[in-house]
């Protein structure tokens, strides 16, 4: 078990510029590639060498949990700082609030024999929507919310490697539990970069659950507006299978719904190449890829013909787990120093995928 370090982290602002301040105990010599995690009301924050490499955010305020910040080892952050840091960065996008930075949800997620008062907006939706934030004009709230109810102590794996495991509920708009989770949450440090691990175990404990056919799902990311090959001098994106998506670059891109092993934004913030990839383990579902030139990539195991993908052209059969059952999924984020070929993305997948 790690001990939380006994000093508080602060934060400040001066000109726009955040400038973090974490003060360690007299005596304390970590390794650059020594990995630290310390529970705190409403977060974990993960360190390496020292740096805050990421924070996952537990905070009931928050229609999920989510993976802000995320940094590559460089210490600048890779995903969309908005809507968790309204207003720290006046230039960034403020479309989609839902898409905060990293998180693993579904857009329709349907309890067999529930009775449900208020039901998703997908077209053609059945269950609970828990991927957007919708609401009905008078503010009432259409979607669901996974609410993490405990938190592990963390555990060290390696000196690298730490883990730390939490539980969810998976609850209606009104407040009714129909999905538990174990979610466990790896911080890897690597050579180039950052590795963050999510065992996930679906457990349908209350009745079966269905995972509608949707393409708003399901383990996603926001990249930095920077990393976008929506405008020019944007980021480019790679595939595990070669593939080369160069800005500027629109919407449908030629991957969208496609499978692959994995896929990377890289490009430049500020004067320093960095990048991200979701890594889609073998031993999950298969998934197609939601993936956009406006930012999001998010890998989908439970879209099917309905969704438009069209690796799902004419599949029509659901993921299901039967009461008492459960669904176990692993994926993976790596935030990185320089592109995907020097950020060693590749080799970094095959460390995950043995893992």
């Amino acid at each position: 078990m790690i001990s939380p370090e006994c000093s508080q982290s602060r934060q400040g602002r001066v000109l726009g510029v955040v400038l973090a301040v974490v003060c360690y105990p007299a005596g304390s010599h970590l390794t650059a590639a020594e990995v630290e995690a310390e529970v705190q009301t409403g977060a974990i924050v993960f360190r390496v060498g020292g740096a805050v490499a990421g924070k996952y955010v537990t905070d009931k305020q928050y229609a999920k949990p989510f993976l802000y910040p995320l940094r590559a080892p460089c210490g600048i952050g890779v995903t969309r700082g908005w809507p968790v840091e309204k207003g720290s960065h006046l230039e960034e996008t403020t479309d989609h609030v839902h898409q905060k930075s990293v998180w693993f949800c579904h857009g329709d997620v349907i309890p067999e024999g529930v009775e449900l008062k208020i039901t998703t907006t997908e077209r053609g939706g059945k269950g609970v929507d828990f991927w957007s934030e919708a609401r009905d004009p008078d503010g009432t709230a259409r979607h669901g919310r996974i609410v993490c109810v405990r938190v592990g102590s963390p555990e060290r794996l390696s000196p690298e490697h730490v883990r730390v495991e939490t539980i969810n509920h998976w609850l209606t708009p009104d407040g009714m539990k129909i999905l538990d989770e174990i979610r466990v949450i790896h911080c890897v440090a690597c050579e180039r970069g950052r590795l963050f691990v999510f065992d996930i175990t679906l457990q349908a404990k209350d009745c079966p659950i269905v995972f509608g056919d949707t393409k708003e799902g399901s383990f996603g990311i926001r990249v930095h507006d920077a990393l976008r090959p929506s405008q020019k001098g944007g980021g480019t994106i790679r595939t595990a299978e070669g593939k080369v998506i160069s800005p500027p670059a629109r919407d449908n891109l030629p991957i969208w719904g496609q499978p692959s092993a994995w896929i990377d934004y890289s490009g430049k913030i500020g004067d320093q190449t960095v990048g991200v990839a979701v890594f889609d383990h073998p031993s999950n579902p298969p998934a197609s890829w939601h993936v956009r030139a406006y930012g999001l990539n998010a890998a989908n195991p439970f879209g099917r013909q309905r969704s438009g993908f069209p690796s799902q052209q004419g599949k029509t059969e659901l993921i299901r787990i039967p009461k008492g059952g459960q669904l176990k999924l692993r994926y993976g984020v790596y935030a990185h120093d320089g592109d995907a070929l020097s950020g060693q993305v590749a080799q970094v997948y095959e460390r995950f995928r043995k893992l």
